[in-house]
């Protein structure tokens, strides 16, 4: 028996880090992951340095009170992603 979530990507739901291959880092619900692009819902981005903050600081922080969603819906092409991880796995 499917849902009807079966055509979306198997982290569909689930609040992730995107590494990007610049100084950008974001947190943000994963909506659906394809060959070209990443949806994210109700996210924010980390600048690597902002309020004096390296990327990884800024993650730990989030995976310990979360984030300020500043972005109801964000899309990234992935060439443009390094990395996605759980913000559970932090």
């Amino acid at each position: 028996m499917g849902t009807f979530h079966d055509d979306k990507h198997e982290l569909h739901g689930i609040t992730v880090v995107v590494d990007t291959d610049g100084e950008e880092i974001l947190v943000g619900r994963c909506d659906d992951m394809d060959d070209e692009r990443l949806i994210l819902l109700d996210a924010d981005i980390h600048h690597d340095g902002d309020d004096g903050k390296s990327k990884e600081e800024w993650v730990r922080r989030a995976s310990q009170v979360g984030v300020w969603p500043r972005h109801r819906r964000l899309v990234l092409r992935l060439d443009r992603v390094a990395s996605v991880r759980r913000l559970g796995e932090v």
